[in-house]
């Protein structure tokens, strides 16, 4: 419908008389020109609106920015008394001042006066020349004099008037000086003065956002600029405000340029409008085009995730299976149906008792499904085993990992189930079990060998005594044959010695029986039949034999025993054992290297606690001492190895024995070097706290 169809109607309905064209055109005049003084007002009071507005926001801005110029020089006050807070020397000032002209540009020189404005120390700000090179620092000296006067007064910060400071350039800079007191125990001690160039506050304490599309100014009270920073000027109308920059001793103003062009105005309102709707128009179907190709982008991108997922799925070895919460299978994969040797449709929508379960499990399984489902029992999170049955009857181990089926909605839908065919692993698990059964075999036969080679090596010491006293008696017998009845003959009767000899072989015969039964209840992993025994009767078991073969080898042996140790809870045999091996194998090593002066000392000791909390149980500390040629680097590390022997008729088994001894006992077997030379072997028993201590 037209614009001028309403006319027509309106005049008909009226009946104007002949004449009235000339009324009709009026009226037409007014509305159009009511109709463009609206639309004049409109774009009037939009361009003051928008004008407003950018008032508004320029105020704001200016407001913020003189709040940022405040804030930074609050926090630039701040650095400087850090700066002396520690009254640091002159080497150390300059350092730390210029760190700070490094972190604020807005500073050309920092200055160190004392109390009478005497130049302590100063640094110049290392981004441009020397600012006081042209004229010199004397020129500004009543302005840094006026500031500091004006800081002692208000006890606090005090700025000067600005100044134009010449450059070497030909160019200038305009500065101001702040003026710091520096107070020790209510005393004036100094000054820092710092000096500002105004320029570079602008630049470098105004937000960046506003010096990108505005122009900020230093100005004095008349307009008269002091210093300028932002972007060009651009557009015809300008913007300005102003804000006022109150510092104790000097007064600036900050003034805010922006540049704006004239507002457009759209010649016809009506085009407009339909430029507007057929733009709307156009881009709705820009739009729904835009939303069919993000919709078929989508549904392609959904059918490639559902294929590839369905490739996973079909490539799994592992079944998954789906129920529904009344528990039919909603879901089976390839793998699973494989598994079982059933089809999907076969399986699909069946429930209890499935086709897969063996009909003897049947009801255990029904049972357990029936829990499951009711939500009463959650089901373990490693899985548990179970048997299925395939298609042709035969039977096999699985392991089921069932977890809660939840919806993109976070609810549960049914279970998910995970199937794995563990047949394989049972028969590596069955070979495995025999692999090791046999092995414990091997085990037995080598520890039946182990306890023969025991025997042999530890029947060996006290079989040799008994040798030699049998030895001694018969050689006994054999002199007294010789001799006679004579009367010197009967001076030294030889039935005595060959009555100590007798119990000799009679107390090593009993020995050898210990042994034995030690021996035994060892390869057996029996618990000893231990018993509390003083270290005196342990080394008076052992010291004819060690006395024996230390005459044989012409070693010299001593014995050390502290007082009042007391006794220790040990196998009396086996620890005889491990003391008289020990000696032997000192006296043989030093024997084989020709040491010219043999010697084995034996000493007993109560061992340092390890803990607090052994402290009351306490150690005994034996060690044999020779000083033999030691024992070479490479031998240490193999030497308690079992079967591992440096001699020639030794079996390597009396080192790796003294060990296991002593470590059933609780205690501990090492050695060390013996200097100058030399090895010590030392070993740890528990003592037994139940006796009174014995002296030795």
């Amino acid at each position: 419908m037209s614009a001028a169809d309403p006319a027509p109607s309106f005049f008909t309905l009226f009946r104007p008389r002949p004449g009235s064209a000339q009324l009709r055109w009026s009226l037409w005049a007014v509305l159009i020109a009511l109709v463009a003084a609206l639309l004049v007002t409109l774009v009037w009071l939009a361009g003051r609106y928008e004008a407003s507005q950018v008032q508004s926001k320029l105020e704001r801005d200016t407001a913020d920015a003189l709040t940022d110029i405040r804030a930074g020089l609050t926090r630039n006050v701040q650095s400087l008394q850090a700066l002396q807070s520690q009254h640091p020397p002159a080497a150390v000032w300059k350092s730390e001042a210029a760190g700070l002209l490094r972190e604020h540009r807005e500073w050309l020189r920092i200055e160190w006066r004392d109390s009478t404005l005497a130049t302590v120390a100063f640094v110049d700000t290392p981004f441009r020349a020397p600012p006081f090179v042209r004229l010199g620092r004397g020129n500004a000296q009543a302005d840094v004099a006026l500031a500091c006067a004006n800081a002692r007064r208000v006890s606090g910060p005090a700025y000067s008037g600005s100044y134009f400071l010449p450059q070497l350039d030909g160019l200038g800079l305009e500065v101001m000086e702040l003026c710091l007191p520096q107070v020790t125990a209510g005393h004036l001690t100094g000054y820092m003065i710092a000096t500002y160039s105004l320029s570079e506050i602008l630049a470098g304490l105004v937000g960046p956002q506003l010096r990108r599309s505005q122009e900020v100014a230093f100005t004095e009270a008349d307009g008269t600029r002091l210093a300028v920073h932002g972007s060009v000027r651009r557009g015809s109308r300008v913007f300005t405000a102003q804000q006022l920059l109150d510092l104790p001793g000097s007064t600036m103003v900050l003034r805010t340029d922006s540049w704006r062009g004239a507002p457009d105005l759209f010649p016809n309102v009506l085009t407009a409008l339909v430029t507007a709707m057929s733009i709307a128009l156009v881009a709705v179907l820009v739009l729904l085009g835009k939303d069919m190709r993000l919709r078929l982008r989508a549904e392609q991108d959904l059918a490639d995730a559902l294929a590839f997922r369905k490739a996973m799925e079909d490539s799994l070895v592992t079944g998954l299976r789906a129920r529904d919460l009344r528990g039919h299978i909603t879901y089976v994969n390839p793998a699973f149906c494989q598994m079982v040797g059933f089809t999907a449709e076969e399986l699909l929508g069946h429930a209890t008792p499935a086709p897969y379960w063996p009909p003897e499990l049947a009801d255990q399984y029904h049972t357990r499904q029936q829990i499951r489902l009711t939500g009463q029992l959650a089901p373990p999170r490693e899985g548990y085993e179970s048997v299925f049955m395939r298609k042709d009857g035969s039977r096999f181990p699985v392991l089921i990992i069932e977890a809660p089926l939840i919806n993109a909605h976070g609810m549960q839908t049914g279970w998910m189930s995970a199937f794995l065919d563990i047949s394989e692993q049972r028969r590596v698990e069955e070979l495995s079990r025999a692999s090791q059964e046999r092995l414990q075999a091997t085990a037995r036969l080598a520890t039946v060998g182990e306890m023969a080679s025991l025997l042999s090596h530890e029947l060996n010491q006290p079989l040799a005594a008994i040798s030699s006293y049998a030895s001694g008696s018969i050689n006994l017998l054999k002199a007294k044959a010789a001799a006679g009845v004579g009367a010197d003959a009967d001076r030294t009767d030889p039935l005595a010695d060959i009555e100590v000899a007798m119990r000799r072989i009679a107390e090593q015969a009993e020995r050898a029986g210990k042994v034995i039964k030690s021996v035994h209840d060892f390869v057996r992993r029996r618990d000893k039949d231990r018993e509390p025994v003083t270290p005196q009767v342990l080394l008076d078991a052992i010291m004819p034999l060690v006395s024996l073969q230390a005459r044989k080898l012409g070693v010299r042996v001593q014995v050390k025993l502290k007082p009042g140790l007391p006794s220790v809870l040990c196998d009396r045999t086996m620890v005889e054992q491990v003391l008289l091996n020990l000696a032997r194998n000192a006296m043989q090593a030093m024997d084989q290297a020709q040491v010219p002066d043999p010697s084995l000392v034996i000493e007993v000791r109560k061992a340092a606690p390890v803990s607090p909390s052994e402290g009351a149980k306490g150690w005994l500390e034996f060690s044999v001492t020779d000083v033999g040629p030691g024992i070479p680097e490479p031998i240490q590390e193999r030497l308690f190895t079992p079967f591992f022997t440096t001699k020639s008729e030794g079996m390597g088994l009396g080192l790796s024995l003294c060990r296991t001894v002593v470590e059933q006992h609780g205690g501990f077997l090492g050695f060390e070097p013996h200097r100058p030379q030399g090895t010590i072997f030392r070993f740890t028993l528990p003592a037994a706290t139940t006796m009174a201590a014995v002296p030795a």
